[in-house]
């Protein structure tokens, strides 16, 4: 049975609605199926349409237009990380949210997705562990870093996002 590379993938978007908002930042850390990373990296996207944008939801992911100036076009970061991430399977913390704003994008620039078609959500693995559990109530990545004594310095921003990700999903599989 051929194992396949993991991709864990966040994404900082401009807002929560699939079809107004974008993607504004990719974090990705690529790892072997025994979970030593291969590589990390993080793609910024110049939105095309920030007067679109939820200011909130660029206050949370403390969006900056100066910051974004030698962003990558949509179209250049998802080449990119489709290259980087083929046949490796997709591990996200609420895998649902990224993966559609990601087969969006892909299908809107016409670029191949060549990732695996499995994914892994760190909340479905987490629920499943603890769904008993009285005393946890929410599985969001903040909640789970507190639980499990992983620093996440940069909450919602795309790399720091992905390498939480990666430190749970290896906690988890530990239990």
């Amino acid at each position: 049975m051929r194992k396949h590379n993991f991709a864990f993938i966040d994404i900082e978007t401009t807002g929560l609605n699939l079809t107004k908002h974008e993607i504004i930042e990719i974090g990705c850390v690529l790892t072997t199926p025994d979970l030593e990373v291969i590589e990390e990296f993080e793609l910024k996207i110049k939105p095309e349409h920030i007067e679109d944008a939820d200011p909130v939801s660029l206050k949370i992911n403390r969006y900056d237009p100066a910051k974004w100036e030698e962003a990558h076009s949509l179209e250049e970061a998802l080449k990119i990380l489709s290259k980087k991430t083929k046949d490796f399977i997709m591990v996200g913390q609420n895998v649902a949210f990224d993966s559609g704003f990601l087969e969006l994008a892909f299908a809107k620039t016409n670029i191949p997705n060549l990732m695996h078609y499995h994914k892994l959500d760190t909340i479905s693995i987490a629920w499943a562990k603890f769904h008993k559990d009285k005393d946890i109530t929410h599985f969001s990545l903040r909640e789970m870093c507190v639980r499990f004594g992983i620093k996440n310095e940069h909450a919602h921003s795309g790399l720091s996002d992905a390498r939480a990700t990666y430190e749970l999903y290896k906690k988890l599989l530990e239990l």
